[in-house]
């Protein structure tokens, strides 16, 4: 029997493939066990600096297990529905995640996504809520990162038609960085996690939990995380550190302008 999670490590970078493409990636329990127990792992692996989180076959992730759930019992539906931890576990990992979204993200499989710190399109991909059409109630973000990543007017249109969005027009929202060819998507995904693992990696971990901390709170609010996180990072720096990393920078200009 194959793996439900597939995990590849190269050169600081975790690839996380959700392997249930019989099933559009559903999220079973069995699916969404994996995925925590992945993510927790890869937490507090050291050799990974980046992690990217995709889907094989047609689907990045088609959502709850709907035939799982049909079977269930009301508790363990409701459970289910309720229970945050796949969320969690990918938001809280401490970690960029890469969110290479192959095909269709549909209602659970989209909140997965809103997980993660970026995402890279396919042509391909597709995004959808339909917790309307299906008769139940977000529970793992939904309804407060979309109209703040797209707008109020926009989400509500998503989230109240149930309506399909094409991965071209979730890039002209601002929904995903970019959209690229289906067989480019994970060099692409790939690029981008070694150009972060390029940066100095504990300013990089600091800067995305400040960026991260600072976006649950008002504009005031977080310009003071951000004041007090500057701070306590510059007491650490020399001018060993610092002249060290305007090297490479400048190293590195160079190489990209030629």
């Amino acid at each position: 029997m194959s793996e439900i999670v597939l995990i590849d490590k190269r050169e600081g970078v975790a690839t996380v493939t959700l392997n249930r493409p019989e099933a559009m990636n559903a999220l079973s329990r069995e699916l969404r066990r994996a995925i925590v127990k992945a993510f927790r792992e890869l937490k507090d692996d050291d050799t990974v600096g980046v992690i990217i989180l995709t889907g094989n076959g047609r689907a990045f992730s088609a959502g709850l297990d709907l035939k799982e759930l049909g079977t269930a019992s009301p508790t363990d539906s409701g459970s289910a529905i309720a229970g945050a931890d796949v969320v969690v576990a990918v938001s809280e990992c401490g970690k960029p995640v890469i969110g290479a979204i192959n095909g269709f993200a549909i209602t659970g499989g989209f909140e997965l996504a809103l997980a993660c710190d970026l995402l890279i399109a396919s042509t391909a991909a597709r995004f959808a809520d339909t917790h309307a059409r299906v008769g139940v109630m977000p529970g793992w973000g939904l309804s407060q990162k979309l109209s703040r990543l797209i707008g109020i007017f926009r989400a509500k249109e998503l989230s109240l038609t149930g309506n399909y969005l094409d991965a071209e027009t979730a890039e002209a929202w601002g929904l995903v960085n970019r959209v690229v060819a289906p067989d480019e998507l994970l060099p692409t995904c790939r690029a981008l996690a070694l150009d972060m693992l390029s940066c100095d990696r504990e300013t990089m971990l600091g800067y995305k939990r400040v960026i991260d901390a600072g976006y649950a709170e008002t504009l005031a609010s977080g310009l003071r995380l951000e004041s007090e996180a500057s701070t306590a990072h510059a007491r650490s720096l020399t001018p060993e550190k610092l002249a060290a990393r305007r090297a490479a920078v400048q190293a590195r200009g160079r190489q990209q302008k030629g």
